[in-house]
C-alpha cells in the first residue's frame, strides 16, 4: 500500500538565526547531513513512497537539494505557498492527498516509530492523531500563592511542571480539509480547537523516546552533539 507524507518546510526559521541567514532551516546541517535529509531518510525507511514538501521561504534551494527524491528511493513533489499559511493551511493546496497521510514539521528529529504511528491511526479510524512528548519545565523562582485577601497561602521554591506538548508529527484523515479555509493562515492550534468545537477531537499518542524540535540555537547545538553521540537514529 502506498504511504504518503507531507513535510512542512515553508517557514523562515527566524528563531534559529544566524544559522538560517543563508540557508532555509530544514537544510541546516546536523552532523554530516541536513535536517531535511534525516527526515526524508527516516520516512523512506518507514515505507513512505510519496513525500510532498510544502515550500515558501528559499523554496528553490530546497527543490534543488531534494530534487525528485530518487536519490533516496522515494518520490518527492512540492506544494508552493505564495504567502505564509502557517502549519495546517498549506494542506489545502495539495489536491491529491489520500484518505490518511502523515504530516511532519521540517525541523523535528525523533525516533518515533512512524510505521506503527501510521498503522495505529488508520486502524483506530481517527480524524487526527497527535504525537506528544512529556516535558518538564523548571521555574527558576520561588512561587507565591496568594489568597483573595492578598495574604500568602503557600510558597513553593523553584517548582517543576509537567506538560504534554505536540511533537510536530501528526497523522491526518482527509476529513480535516473540510475545516481548513482556502488561502488563509490556519495553524495547528486552530485545527485542534475546531475539532474539539465540532466534537471530533484529535487522539494523542505520548512518545517516550527521543524528540528534539530544532527551533533555537541551543536546540540546534544539542542536535549536533546528539548526532555525533549516535543518539539520533535514522
Amino acid at each position: 500500500m502506498s504511504k504518503r507524507a507531507v513535510i512542512l518546510a515553508g517557514g523562515k526559521g527566524t528563531r534559529l538565526k544566524p544559522y538560517t541567514i543563508s540557508l532555509p532551516k530544514p537544510l541546516v546541517p546536523v552532523g554530516d547531513m541536513p535536517i531535511l535529509e534525516i527526515i526524508i531518510r527516516k520516512l523512506t525507511n518507514s515505507g513512505f513512497d510519496h513525500i510532498t514538501i510544502t515550500v515558501n521561504h528559499m523554496a528553490d534551494i530546497i527543490r534543488a537539494f531534494c530534487g525528485d527524491g530518487s536519490k533516496w528511493g522515494t518520490f518527492i513533489d512540492y506544494s508552493l505557498e505564495d504567502k505564509p499559511l502557517s502549519t495546517m493551511g498549506p494542506l489545502k493546496l495539495i489536491a491529491d492527498l489520500p484518505e490518511n497521510f502523515l504530516v511532519m514539521n521540517g525541523d523535528v528529529l525523533t525516533d518515533l516509530d512512524l510505521t506503527a504511528f501510521y498503522d495505529n491511526h488508520v486502524q483506530a479510524q481517527n480524524i487526527f492523531t497527535v504525537s506528544a512528548y512529556s516535558r518538564t519545565q523548571k521555574v527558576d523562582y520561588g512561587v507565591l500563592e496568594i489568597g483573595k485577601d492578598g495574604k500568602l497561602v503557600n510558597f513553593v521554591e523553584k517548582p517543576t511542571n509537567q506538560y504534554n506538548v505536540s511533537m510536530g508529527v501528526y497523522m491526518a484523515n482527509n476529513k480535516i480539509l473540510n475545516y481548513i479555509p482556502d488561502n488563509q493562515l490556519y495553524g495547528f492550534d486552530h485545527l485542534m480547537l475546531d475539532l474539539i468545537k465540532f466534537n471530533e477531537p484529535a487522539s494523542v499518542k505520548v512518545h517516550n523516546g527521543y524528540w528534539l524540535d530544532i527551533g533555537r540555537p541551543d536546540d540546534y547545538e544539542k542536535a549536533c552533539n546528539d548526532f555525533e553521540e549516535n543518539k539520533i537514529k535514522i
